[in-house]
């Protein structure tokens, strides 16, 4: 079984604000069984640090739909680079035949039962975990 990680619950600092989330569990599973670790955003060209973003008008279903925007806190439209970032997830767990992932809840990338929608933590998926959803590959949100 393969498997895929949000890396900054592994300890990277790729999150927006340049910090990482680190989960010793999720880290010691890593070490123990391998797997994918990778940040969507920075796959999608976004910088670490950089502004904080959110889903307006839905989750990451209506993103893969075109029906939801993502705007970081200047008000730019940065709905293309969370796309790019989820494709990208999703073309290289293809390759590695991913079958779970383990993501960082309440990111509108990788938030697997809850994600940022209007600036509130909110029930829905991010753009990379409902892509890999659509996948068939088995999510766990981690915290």
């Amino acid at each position: 079984m393969s498997r895929l990680y949000s890396l900054c619950l592994l300890g990277a600092r790729c999150r927006y604000d340049g910090e990482s989330k680190q989960n010793p569990d999720i880290l010691e599973q890593w070490k123990r069984e391998g797997g994918l670790a990778l940040c969507p955003e920075q796959l999608g060209g976004l910088s670490t640090p950089r502004r904080p973003a959110t889903l307006v008008g839905g989750d990451g279903c209506g993103v893969l739909d075109g029906k939801t925007a993502i705007l970081n806190e200047e008000g730019r439209d940065v709905t293309e680079n969370f796309l790019r970032g989820a494709r990208e997830c999703a073309r290289l767990a293809r390759l590695a035949g991913v079958t779970c992932a383990f993501l960082k809840g309440g990111s509108p990338s990788c938030g697997a039962v809850s994600t940022s929608i209007g600036w509130k933590r909110s029930p829905g998926e991010g753009v990379t975990a409902a892509l890999l959803r659509r996948m068939g590959i088995d999510l766990t949100e981690v915290d």
